[in-house]
Formats: structure tokens, sequence, C-alpha cells
């Protein structure tokens, strides 16, 4: 499974969707830090994963109960509240501390993709960190059993993403927006040479076909010199430098001539 494999090899992948994690929801960019914090520690996922089993166990029981609390219940779900707050504040302090070490990367890495130096700004933002998520839980509750799930908590917490101050899904050009997610990818990779001191494999999944000339140029002159690079392209620009080259046709799979 590609979750395990991240644990164990250091990856880093650039791909078309990744405009997505400027441009979609909330989820793409808790994925996109939660992968990168994995990458820096194998252990982290089990953090993620025993908060989020705990978020599906409180779940399960808010709509089993229909909205009505007897005592067994009350304390059932005080017992997953408590679970839910031991992980869930840690999971969001493991996000807020990466993202403070990862923001003067993403800066410079827009900057070196864009050939310009503009404020960018990666921010953790989140409805409950600045009362707690027990009392959020707890004032949150009513509403929870009305609607059968957990309203509030890192699952529901958001990385703003913004260019000169301004946010940058809505107001950030395509162009703006496709540096961006570069700048985040290329970011990141960074992070994880410095952490490990050796850089990831780079898998670039046909990313060249969606940039112009002046962005594949500068990705490239950004990469490592000697960075081990696995991409795939219809059309691969001329500045690479391939060790091997295979032409997929139908499935066939044909070496060609460097």
């Amino acid at each position: 499974r590609s979750a395990d494999l991240i644990k164990w090899v250091l990856i880093t992948v650039f791909a078309p969707t990744d405009l997505d994690i400027v441009k979609g929801g909330p989820a793409l960019r808790r994925g996109l830090v939660d992968q990168l914090l994995i990458s820096m520690d194998p252990r982290h996922d089990a953090l993620r994963s025993g908060f989020e089993k705990a978020l599906r166990q409180r779940n399960a029981l808010l709509k089993q109960v229909h909205g009505k609390l007897d005592d067994s219940a009350s304390v059932t779900l005080d017992v997953w509240d408590a679970k839910l707050v031991e992980m869930g504040e840690a999971l969001a302090s493991k996000r807020i501390e990466l993202l403070s070490t990862m923001a003067p990367f993403v800066e410079r890495a827009y900057g070196d993709i864009a050939g310009v130096t503009v404020d960018v700004g990666v921010d953790y933002k989140s409805s409950w960190h600045d009362i707690g998520l027990v009392e959020a839980l707890k004032a949150a509750r009513v509403d929870d059993l009305r609607r059968g799930v957990t309203t509030v908590g890192p699952h529901r917490d958001d990385i703003e993403l913004t260019i000169d101050e301004m946010p940058a899904r809505t107001h950030a050009s395509q162009g703006e927006q496709r540096t961006l997610a570069l700048g985040l990818r290329l970011a990141g990779h960074r992070l994880l040479s410095d952490t490990h001191g050796s850089p990831p494999v780079l898998l670039l999944d046909d990313v060249f076909s969606e940039l112009d000339d002046q962005r594949t140029e500068a990705l490239l002159a950004a990469v490592p010199q000697g960075q081990r690079i696995i991409t795939t392209a219809t059309d691969p620009p001329t500045s690479v430098h391939t060790d091997q080259l295979l032409l997929v046709t139908d499935g066939v799979v044909e070496e060609r001539t460097a």
C-alpha cells in the first residue's frame, strides 16, 4: 500500500493533481501535512490512526443514540471524548509545529520557481484551538448529538495558503496556484532532505505537461545536483539527462536509447 510505502521509503511525488491541494478542500491540505509528518517520523502514523479510530467510535455512538443519551451511553461518550482530546490535541500540535518549520521553505521554493519574491503564508486554522478540544467538545455536544457526527476537532481543521496575504484558493491566478502547489512539494522535499541527510527519490508524474517552459526550467534548477528522478512524460524536457528511457505503448514496455 502507498500509505505503508511512504513510512519506509523516502519519496516525493509531484503530480498534476497537486493543484487540488491549493484549490480543493481542507482534507487534501491536511493529508499533505500528515504524509510529510509520517515521512519525517513513521511514529506519527500511529497517532493519526489512533485519532481516526477514536473519531469513528465516537461518530458511531452519536449515530446509535439518535440524539438521546442514557447514563451508559453518556459514560461511553465521555471515554471517547477523552481519547479524542488526548490524540487530537497531540495531532494538531504536530501539524502546527511542522508548518512553522515548513513556512520559510515554502516561501523560498515559491520564489525559486516563480523567479519573484512574494509573501507566502502557510497557517494552521482551527475553530477550537484557542479554547482547547475539551471545552470545544463540551460546547458542541448538543449539536453533535443532533447531527450524529463530531463537528469539531483536527479532522475539521484547515491549512490556509496565502500569497501576499490573500487566500490563494480564491484570489490567486491559476499560474500562481500551480506555482504554490509545486512550492509545497519542493519545500517538503527539501525539509525531508535536511531531516534525513539525503534527498528522497523524486517521482514526477506527467508534471511537465502542465508547466510552461519557465516553470519547468525553474523546477529542474531547484532540484539538487545528482538528484535521482523518475518521471512519466509524453515529451520529456531536453534539459533532463536520462539514464534510462522506457516507452510504454498499449501496455507494452520497450527500452529506448536515452
